[in-house]
């Protein structure tokens, strides 16, 4: 039996470069985004920024949401429409649901060497712009038992 010719499209499939290692933080902004969206039922946006973090590194991520993402959150959770104040307090259910959408990103990609010590995102939302933060930890082998951990227990 005669084996066809490949095509152009997968000829060039098969010598692409393998994906980038490096390539957590894009693909998170867009998940974030998509999860935050589904969960708040509105359009929202997010924006990688850089970061300035100290070097010392938790044992597990540790979201960082400041109050105005907090706020609308829980607001927009509870069924409001407009967020009037601020909650003093970050919602369990936001950190669980920031956790699986990192989890499920770290393990979905190809083993990267090294992370960066945390990730930024400005997010916006109707008329709040809020940003989120994200320390790492350093090990890889550390996330990655993490990841399973969440997605396992979740």
């Amino acid at each position: 039996m005669r084996l066809r010719e490949l095509t152009p499209a997968e000829t060039a499939f098969l010598t692409a470069p393998a994906a980038d290692p490096d390539n957590l933080q894009p693909r998170l902004t867009c998940k974030l985004a998509a999860t935050l969206s589904a969960r708040l039922r509105l359009p929202v946006q997010a924006m990688a920024m850089s970061v300035d973090v100290p070097a010392d590194a938790p044992a597990f991520p540790a979201w960082q949401p400041d109050v105005a993402l907090a706020s609308l959150w829980l607001v927009r959770r509870l069924g409001g429409q407009r967020v009037m104040g601020a909650t003093p307090f970050v919602p369990h259910s936001l950190i669980h649901t920031l956790d699986a959408a990192l989890a499920e990103c770290w393990l979905d990609a190809a083993a990267q060497a090294t992370l960066p010590a945390a990730l930024v995102w400005q997010i916006m939302a109707a008329h709040t712009q809020a940003t989120l933060t994200v320390r790492l930890p350093h090990p890889t082998t550390d996330m990655t038992r993490w990841a399973r951990g969440v997605i396992r227990h979740g």
